[in-house]
């Protein structure tokens, strides 16, 4: 693409901790304008976007994040989602300008459209297209059915209340979708594009469920030429960060890697990263997860119960294998995305196809009631019992 020239780092060197890493908002600042002039994203006015949400009216309220209030819209006709800047927010100013500059050079299926941004006086606001199924958080970690075989599942096997789960082939499809995106930035944008904010929260689902990034204020540039890193100072979600990063501050397209790892274990566990509202020896998903990761006979303890043990045995364990080795803790021993995208797509090959899928079950297309199955039994000795599912 060739389009990031002003954008990339011009020295490798280490931030302190105390110094704001304003290196992506001046290079931003250079190169919003011409990209806007040249017609990549509509600058609307505040009234614009005011009148568009109803003036901002709650009924439209659709979420909020550490950039501010999210709400629908509609723009000539189109629905769309408008971000608004909180003025004592977590992200900044530098994150709005990074986004922009991100969004009108970047295009990809798996990208979040930027429709327009607003900077007039002290307001910052983002138009993207709207994602009606919303965020990939509020269906994995969300509201379970009020399908009565669901109930008895949920009373007998401890899935939490109010959970909707999504099937097991929408969760494939998510994670190839995913992670072609990502291979999009670290492989075809000129230069390449550390996205450094990958989680559930940020990937929104399209009316078929098909996935989009999203939130590209805290990404950079990748190395270039002879350098092998950013040096930056540590940003992200706590849990997803890969400990290389956090402990040196050094970011590589390998430090997507590993927070890849971590939302493909939360896709086949149905667990967060980080949960306290569960026992204290179950709230970090990868300390809870380590005797399962290492033990192959036991790869089937980490899928969600809310499957209702839908899934193919061989591909649930091709999915846990991908995981790891995204999760390794030294960078060089991850794979690269592209071959993620390899094994995703080959595990997408094996869907689950049974004669009749659970009617509770998110996906495209659910019909029919539960079916028998068989799944491992959690009783010592491995016996097999039959559940509904």
């Amino acid at each position: 693409m060739g389009c990031f020239g002003c954008f990339a780092p011009e020295a490798d060197e280490d931030l302190k901790p105390s110094k704001p890493d304003d290196s992506s908002g001046a290079d931003a600042r250079r190169k919003v304008a011409p990209d806007v002039a040249n017609g990549y994203a509509h600058s609307f006015t505040f009234k614009d976007l005011s009148v568009a949400t109803g003036y901002f009216n709650d009924a439209n309220f659709i979420g909020e994040g550490g950039f501010g209030k999210v709400y629908k819209g509609k723009i000539s006709g189109q629905m769309v989602a408008v971000k608004q800047l909180a003025r004592d927010g977590v992200q900044g100013r530098n994150e709005f300008l990074v986004e922009v500059l991100m969004l009108t050079v970047l295009s990809h299926p798996n990208l979040v459209s930027l429709v327009g941004f607003c900077a007039q006086g002290d307001e910052r606001l983002l138009v993207y297209e709207y994602m009606p199924f919303g965020s990939l958080e509020s269906h994995l970690f969300g509201n379970l059915s009020s399908n009565f075989l669901c109930f008895l599942f949920v009373l007998a096997n401890d899935v939490p209340l109010g959970k909707n789960p999504l099937d097991w082939n929408t969760r494939v499809r998510i994670a190839v979708g995913v992670a072609e995106g990502l291979s999009y930035l670290h492989n075809v944008a000129d230069p390449p594009v550390i996205y450094r904010d990958m989680k559930a929260a940020n990937i929104l689902l399209g009316e078929d469920f098909s996935p989009k990034l999203s939130d590209f204020g805290l990404a950079k540039v990748g190395p270039v030429g002879d350098r092998t890193h950013v040096s930056t100072r540590v940003m992200g979600t706590y849990g997803y960060c890969a400990p290389d990063y956090v402990q040196s501050g050094k970011l590589t397209i390998k430090s997507d890697i590993y927070s890849l790892g971590v939302l493909l274990l939360e896709l086949i566990t149905g667990r967060r990263i980080y949960d306290a509202s569960r026992p204290k020896p179950e709230q970090n998903l990868l300390t809870w997860s380590r005797p399962f990761l290492h033990d192959k006979r036991k790869f089937y303890r980490l899928a969600d119960p809310a499957l209702l043990g839908c899934y193919p045995p061989s591909a649930l364990n091709q999915l846990v294998v991908i995981s790891i080795m995204c999760l390794q803790d030294q960078p060089h021993v991850r794979p690269i995305v592209a071959d993620v995208v390899i094994g995703l797509k080959h595990i997408a090959s094996q869907p689950y196809a049974p004669e009749r899928t659970p009617a509770s079950m998110s996906s495209p297309a659910n019909s029919g009631s539960p079916q028998l199955v068989r799944t491992p039994s959690r009783k010592r000795g491995g016996r097999r019992s039959a559940q509904y599912a």
